[in-house]
């Protein structure tokens, strides 16, 4: 995908390159627990403004941020492009689409949280823009480095399962009642719900291991009194190179399964529990004073085999920092690809599309 046009900051005198200057347009969950600890704590990017007007998290940003400075608006962010190397895009769904559009009008490098946009055609109009004007868009897709799913696709690439015939993963939660918010509202044009908050990781996981995908069938409900978007999903997606993903979201399941299993014809792959590294972000800890991140606890390591014989298999080491170190050097090195390529965001998106289509007519949907 393309990367930033606009000039790399010079090396100082010493041989150093000044650290590319970030802003990030939200503070809430999003942005202060996952963006900003990881801008802040990755070699040659700084903090440098966080866009947002409440109070109590202006506060909150003092205190776990003194050197950024605060702003009121994205659009007075925006406003001096010249002050900034990178704009980073943490806010609500529905402003995912016009902010990028106007962070790349700005010929400003974009991240963006998932998902990309709102709909498949927007996703794929931001792309195009981007490549366009020759400026860098990624998405943040940091499950991907999830321990877990590395260990998984370790094995897969290793050949540890023989040939993969079935992946199933889940997100499941307990919450039988809805938390206010932007993502438990009714208005399609919030993209709430949550096949496109949690599905969109799932989805670009199984795109991420097994490839393009060839048809979609999809359940999707609203589960609990007094919701009003989807809250439980499956998705039942046939890969082009046949293998199937079998992927579950809820926020109503008292008992989850396991995180994830791994089907081959030689062996399966079985883990519970999920990766630690939102627990570690939420809690406060930051992965320059967590020694090791993203350590999984060993009590929870996944097991590979078959009914007859199994063996623990230690979880590989969560990495979320590794994404914008991904960022980092494709600024600073034009023609680096960035850490995810955004049109795997407008893939993603086609097939949650197809997903919503199959759940209304009950029928499989072909892509393509």
């Amino acid at each position: 995908m393309t990367t930033s046009a606009r000039p790399v900051p010079p090396a100082t005198p010493s041989g150093t390159r000044p650290p590319f200057r970030v802003g990030l347009i939200g503070y809430g969950l999003a942005g202060s627990a996952f963006h900003a600890p990881l801008i802040a704590t990755t070699p040659g990017l700084r903090l440098d403004a966080v866009v947002t007007a409440n109070p109590e998290r202006r506060e909150q940003l003092r205190r776990e941020h003194p050197g950024a400075r605060a702003v009121d608006t994205p659009e007075q962010l925006l406003a001096d492009p010249e002050a900034l190397d990178l704009v980073v895009i943490a806010s609500p769904n529905r402003t995912h689409a016009p902010l990028t559009r106007a962070a790349l009008a700005a010929g400003l490098a974009t991240v963006v949280d998932k998902p990309l946009a709102g709909t498949a055609a927007e996703a794929a109009a931001l792309c195009a823009l981007a490549e366009a004007s020759g400026t860098l868009l990624t998405v943040f897709q940091n499950r991907r480095w999830d321990g877990d799913f590395l260990t998984a696709a370790r094995l897969v690439r290793e050949g540890a399962l023989g040939r993969v015939h079935r992946f199933e993963s889940r997100f499941e939660r307990f919450r039988p009642k809805p938390k206010p918010g932007w993502r438990e509202l009714a208005d399609p044009a919030e993209v709430g719900g949550t096949l496109y908050d949690l599905g969109s990781h799932l989805v670009d996981q199984a795109l991420t291991l097994f490839g393009p995908v060839e048809t979609v069938y999809a359940e999707i409900d609203v589960r609990r009194d007094g919701a009003v978007v989807d809250d439980d999903a499956f998705l039942a997606l046939t890969h082009a190179n046949g293998t199937r993903s079998h992927l579950w979201t809820s926020a109503l399941a008292p008992l989850v399964g396991p995180h994830l299993r791994v089907l081959g014809d030689t062996a399966g792959y079985v883990k519970s529990g999920m990766d630690p590294q939102e627990a570690a972000l939420r809690s406060g800890l930051r992965p320059d004073a967590a020694t090791p991140w993203g350590a999984e606890d060993p009590a929870r390591d996944g097991v590979l085999g078959t009914d007859e014989s199994t063996v623990t298999v230690p979880t590989d080491p969560g990495d979320y920092p590794a994404f914008y170190a991904g960022v980092a050097a494709a600024l600073a090195a034009p023609g680096t690809p960035p850490p995810v390529d955004p049109r795997d965001a407008v893939a993603t998106l086609d097939v949650l599309e197809a997903a919503r289509a199959s759940a209304a007519t009950g029928t499989t949907v072909r892509l393509g």
